[in-house]
């Protein structure tokens, strides 16, 4: 088995095996109820709520195997305590049962806790990795796109207020068009009541003068 799948066994399958654990070994084994622990890092409120993921893990996990300690450690304690939690005792028993085996070979608690602190560094500067490799992506994929999304915005802007305008202007050229369609109602009508002046006048005086012309052709 590699390096890799014992971490795995330690942090992942210990867990499986400790809910699908038989009845009769969980009732020998004093209950301890479980504390809900505050986040070590807080999540994003942006996002849905995390989920442990395989993929992280076993990122994580390599950052562990990549900083192992040579020689009996915490790693080798938390070996220790699973085997152990297949046998019935409860947790403080199981935790100084395996100190006990750890102690046959000189280690003593302070570096059983230390060497764990060294792990959680570890995993702290693989955390401040991939925050540094998340604000690439945030740049790339979200910077990018906001400096976009207001570039656009301003051009929506501009064509808003340019349509703003035309419409301003078509309104003004709609009225100008009723005003000339008017006036041009209004000149027909004057110019064809002029032509109607003209004619009655035209009417008025040349029968005057051709009733003239007939009553000297009758009476000359």
């Amino acid at each position: 088995m590699s390096v890799l799948k014992n971490l795995k066994s330690l942090f992942i399958i210990e867990e499986e095996e400790q809910s699908t654990s038989s009845p009769t070994r969980t009732s020998q084994r004093k209950s301890t109820p479980k504390v809900q622990q505050t986040p070590i890092i807080a999540e994003s409120k942006a996002g849905e709520k995390g989920k442990v993921s395989d993929k992280f893990m076993d990122v994580l996990l390599k950052a562990m195997e990549k900083n192992n300690l040579e020689g009996f450690d915490y790693l080798e304690y938390k070996k220790s305590l699973q085997s152990l939690s297949k046998m019935p005792m409860d947790e403080a028993t199981r935790y100084k049962s395996a100190f006990a085996m750890a102690q046959t070979m000189g280690v003593k608690p302070d570096m059983l806790i230390k060497t764990a602190e060294h792990y959680v560094t570890a995993l702290s500067r693989e955390e401040k990795q991939f925050e540094q490799a998340l604000a690439v992506q945030k740049e790339k994929q979200i910077q990018s796109k906001l400096t976009q999304f207001k570039k656009l915005e301003a051009t929506v802007q501009q064509k808003a207020e340019k349509i703003k305008q035309l419409t301003q202007e078509i309104e003004k050229h709609q009225q100008q068009m009723a005003t000339t369609k008017q006036q041009v109602s209004d000149a027909s009508v004057k110019i064809e009541t002029t032509k109607n002046n003209f004619i009655a006048s035209y009417n008025a005086l040349v029968s005057k003068i051709q009733e003239d012309i007939n009553k000297m052709k009758q009476y000359l």
